[in-house]
């Protein structure tokens, strides 16, 4: 009997850390679809920072954990190899929320075919979390304006890079906030931001002062860390900061201190977080204003591509350690 292979989550992190320890690789029977459903086999899956409080017991949290003896959770790409489904042919490439599995069984909710052209590695680079997520962050609360500046943390990640580029698109002057030299470089003369940070060398107060002489209009948050400060305070009057991510401290035993809140008074700043989650309604909309960037060669993508299931926890740890160097992808 064929077998596939599954990580389910042993135990929750207790210290922040990420190790194998915490999942149970099991092998089970290949199933068969039943009536009106499907297999997939998955080729690519998505490797996100969020995974961690996702494993975590938060119940406070945007969206529930996942249990104790569940399949790790994660969203992916494959190929249907079976199907009882009258929408989804043997051959289609679908997306959506795969789990960290080489197969499953799905009735099609949640999962979409892969357009005409677009690859496993465009639809989780761009058209998957990443990009869904800098379109909602940028345009439902960051509100660009041509000739404003923004300033984008973990600009070089999956969601920051996007971020920056729909801004240029848009006649923005746009900032990155990196942690290497390579990845400024990548940034600027690739993809055309207006100027970049080096969080580890750079002076960071007066790298931001040469690079935003308007000051900071709209401040996309991935990171947190030190510099946050810096670019609040470098913030106009009815700036708006949009806070998606804080990797920085997902794994500090003691979070940063915030900033102070008088200038959100004397500014008059708006500042507001979010998760995607609460915009699963909007996805039509979403991909209806990111694709034309898209489809004009306005978005520009990398990944950074590891393989074999039982690689995973090391390609997460990758994430957090600033070692990537892309959209963070595991092939199957």
């Amino acid at each position: 009997m064929a077998v596939y292979k599954q990580l389910v989550l042993k135990q929750r992190p207790t210290d922040g850390k990420i190790g194998k320890h915490l999942f149970t690789l099991k092998e089970q029977p290949i199933p068969s679809p039943g009536e009106g459903e499907m297999l997939i086999k998955q080729t690519y899956m998505s490797l996100d920072p969020a995974m961690l409080g996702w494993m975590s017991e938060d119940k406070e949290s945007y969206i529930p954990p996942v249990e104790i003896g569940e399949v790790m959770r994660s969203s992916g790409v494959g190929e249907v190899v079976e199907s009882n489904h009258p929408d989804f042919n043997v051959g289609d490439k679908v997306m959506g929320m795969t789990g960290w599995r080489e197969y499953l069984i799905s009735d099609g909710q949640g999962f979409n075919k892969l357009q005409p052209g677009v690859t496993e590695e465009m639809a989780l680079c761009v058209f998957a979390l990443p990009g869904l997520t800098a379109t909602t962050g940028l345009y439902n609360f960051g509100e660009p304006k041509a000739g404003e500046t923004l300033v984008v943390t973990g600009a070089a990640g999956s969601v920051g890079s996007i971020v920056g580029q729909l801004a240029k698109a848009d006649g923005l002057r746009v900032i990155g906030v990196v942690g290497s030299d390579e990845k400024a470089d990548w940034i600027v003369n690739q993809l055309g931001f207006d100027g970049a940070i080096n969080y580890k060398k750079d002076d960071l107060k007066a790298k931001l002062e040469e690079l935003t002489p308007d000051k900071v209009d709209v401040f996309f948050e991935n990171t947190g860390g030190p510099i946050q400060q810096l670019i609040f305070n470098r913030m106009n009057a009815h700036g708006r900061i949009v806070v998606c991510g804080m990797i920085a401290d997902y794994q500090a035993e003691k979070p940063s201190a915030g900033p102070n809140w008088i200038p959100l008074i004397k500014k008059r700043i708006n500042i507001r977080g979010f998760a995607m989650p609460d915009h699963w309604n909007e996805i039509p909309q979403l991909l209806q204003k990111l694709t034309p960037y898209v489809q004009q060669g306005k978005i520009q993508y990398r990944a950074h591509t590891i393989e074999g299931l039982e690689n995973a926890v090391d390609g997460l740890n990758m994430l957090f350690e600033g070692k990537n160097t892309g959209k963070m992808l595991l092939k199957l």
